[in-house]
């Protein structure tokens, strides 16, 4: 396959194989992926520890705590000033620096983390959101963590309510609803694989159109 340009972004539902399908299109784009990996980036570059960027991850946070990131930027924020803020402030910011740099080293997929919010004003960018049945979900999930369905759901209905707020929060987008990317996919009709096939071919069409335009 032609080598791409393109960075992608995947937001998904809890056990709807998101990391999957990233870990797939890695391969098959010969590009790397990044999941937790942001997380690292985040602490190496900030200096804050690994445990307290874990801690945070997608969990969603207090509105006061919301209103000073907003005013972090009205007030000029700079790249890596993380002075005098409270910790999940700087966990936030921290991840959002590390996104646009990975970003800018070249083609990358990238997993959650609003992303596709921080990328938002690269022209290179696909925003994908892998969603699913929460049925075929919780078989997916039963089946990996080897527990109950009952248990499973309730796994599936928290993390998707920490991811949501979490993305609602910080974005000025709806985590899930399909204005907030350029493509939707649900993995129980298409399969991993489908959804893997399907996005390559996106990708593709994006950058055809993109070379015409230039």
């Amino acid at each position: 396959m032609e080598k791409t340009n393109t960075i992608i972004t995947i937001g998904r539902e809890f056990g709807s194989g998101g990391h999957e399908i990233g870990t797939r299109l890695s391969e098959l784009l010969e590009i790397p992926l990044y999941d937790k990996e942001m997380l690292d980036r985040a602490s190496k570059e900030s200096g804050i520890c690994q445990e307290l960027l874990k801690a945070h991850d997608e969990k969603p946070t207090s509105s006061f705590l919301y209103s000073l990131v907003m005013d972090t930027y009205s007030l000029g924020y700079t790249s890596g000033s993380y002075s005098d803020m409270p910790i999940n402030h700087k966990i936030f910011l921290a991840q959002f620096d590390a996104i646009k740099k990975i970003a800018d080293e070249g083609p990358c997929i990238l997993i959650g983390r609003c992303a596709d919010y921080a990328l938002e004003e690269y022209s290179n960018v696909l925003s994908v959101f892998i969603h699913a049945d929460v049925a075929k979900r919780v078989k997916r999930i039963s089946r990996m963590y080897d527990m109950t369905d009952a248990k499973a759901k309730e796994m599936i209905l928290k993390t998707d309510k920490k991811r949501g707020s979490y993305y609602n929060y910080y974005t000025n987008k709806k985590w899930s609803a399909i204005q907030s990317y350029d493509v939707c996919l649900d993995s129980g009709v298409l399969g991993v694989d489908g959804c893997v096939k399907a996005i390559a071919e996106i990708v593709k069409i994006k950058e055809s159109i993109q070379k015409v335009v230039l």
